[in-house]
Formats: C-alpha cells, sequence, structure tokens
C-alpha cells in the first residue's frame, strides 16, 4: 500500500471525508460538491491523528531539509504545525486569517526572524487561494516561504495554476483522486459514479451532481 493510500484509508476510517454523489454538499463558495473534507475529526482519534503526523514529518524531513521554522494555518492547519514542529524540534508559528482587532493586532502569532526559511503547514488545499494568501502574509513580514505541505488537496487546476505562478511548491499527504479509486475499492461509492466522480475536479463551479 502505498503512503497516499494508507492516508486516504485514514480519513475514510473516522470520516474526515464524506462522499455523497446523489446528495452534493454545497460549498461557501455555492459550489456544488461530492465531497465534504474535515480533518479536525482525526484530531479525535489518537492513533490515527500519530499515524497522520508521522507522514507528515517524513515528507518535512526527505522534501524540504532546509527548513528553519513551521507555520500552520489558522485555524485547521495550527494543531498539525504544532504537533510537527514539536516532533522535529523546529520554531513554530502561526498565521491568523487577519490580524488581530485587540492588543498587538498581530496577524503572525509567535516569534521569528526577518530571512528565516519557513515551511507552511496547511489541512486542506482547494484553489489555493486562502492558502496563498497565508504565504503573502510571511513574505511581506521578511519570511523565505520555501513551500507547504497539507494533508489533503482536491488538485484543481486553479489551484496548481495559482501555486506555479506564485512560485510556491506544495506536497499533500494524498489527494482526490487516491480517495476516490479507495472508496470505490472498498465499496463506499459504485465503480459506475467512479468517472463521473473524477471529472467534477475538472470544472467544480459547473458541477450540478450525478
Amino acid at each position: 500500500m502505498t503512503n497516499e493510500k494508507a492516508v486516504a484509508e485514514k480519513l475514510l476510517e473516522v470520516q474526515a471525508v464524506k462522499l455523497s454523489p446523489e446528495k452534493p454538499f454545497t460549498w461557501a463558495s455555492g459550489w456544488k460538491s461530492p465531497i465534504y473534507c474535515d480533518n479536525r475529526k482525526i484530531l479525535s482519534f489518537p492513533y490515527i491523528r500519530d499515524f497522520i503526523k508521522s507522514e507528515m514529518c517524513s515528507v518535512l524531513f526527505e522534501q524540504f531539509p532546509e527548513a528553519e521554522m513551521l507555520a500552520g494555518v489558522a485555524t485547521a492547519g495550527i494543531a498539525w504545525g504544532a504537533m510537527a514542529a514539536d516532533q522535529l524540534k523546529l520554531p513554530y508559528i502561526y498565521v491568523r486569517p487577519k490580524p488581530k482587532e485587540h492588543g498587538l493586532g498581530n496577524q503572525i502569532e509567535g516569534f521569528y526572524t526577518a530571512g528565516q526559511k519557513v515551511l507552511v503547514i496547511e489541512d486542506l488545499i482547494s484553489t489555493g487561494k486562502s492558502s496563498l494568501q497565508v504565504v503573502d502574509v510571511l513574505k511581506q513580514s521578511g519570511l523565505e516561504v520555501i513551500g507547504m505541505v497539507s494533508i489533503f488537496t482536491y488538485g484543481f487546476t486553479a489551484a496548481e495554476k495559482a501555486f506555479k505562478e506564485a512560485g510556491v511548491s506544495y506536497q499533500s499527504l494524498t489527494d482526490y483522486p487516491t480517495l476516490i479509486n479507495l472508496a470505490v475499492e472498498k465499496g463506499i461509492v459504485s465503480a459506475d459514479t467512479e468517472q463521473v466522480l473524477l471529472q467534477w475536479r475538472n470544472d467544480p463551479a459547473n458541477w450540478k451532481g450525478i
């Protein structure tokens, strides 16, 4: 079993990912989606949480050895970034969606110095817009962003294009095609809907369901 498949299996096991092609979910953007992903559920299952943390640390260690600091994306990426930073004994910060409205008005929480090489930890990449906004905040604060690692990605073309244009490399522990293939294998969704599900990510804004 590949690591991507093993991670996908854990997401399905704790129902961090739900599939409902016949009755699609509606995202905040108004898009209809056959999938809903909430990786925060993993935090409630200690052994699976530890597995995901170990997989993430392996990716960080092998692919981004130059990282001098980790930065979690609020809110869902905060816990994963903190756990990985603790495991790898790296400094850690996290980034708010917007500056704090009281106190010091920080948007980046934690101690850092300009020029440090930081790796961003995200739980989910969809269009990439919110993830890359965090990258911009870090860069504007003088940090050197070397990449991003997430637990799951839908693999939208828009996200790939946005990351390429921003010059930011990213890696996810597992992805949508891997998860759909596994769901078919396990009988969670029928084989005759597989292609419809895979086609969804090609034009998610106009997908209406099965």
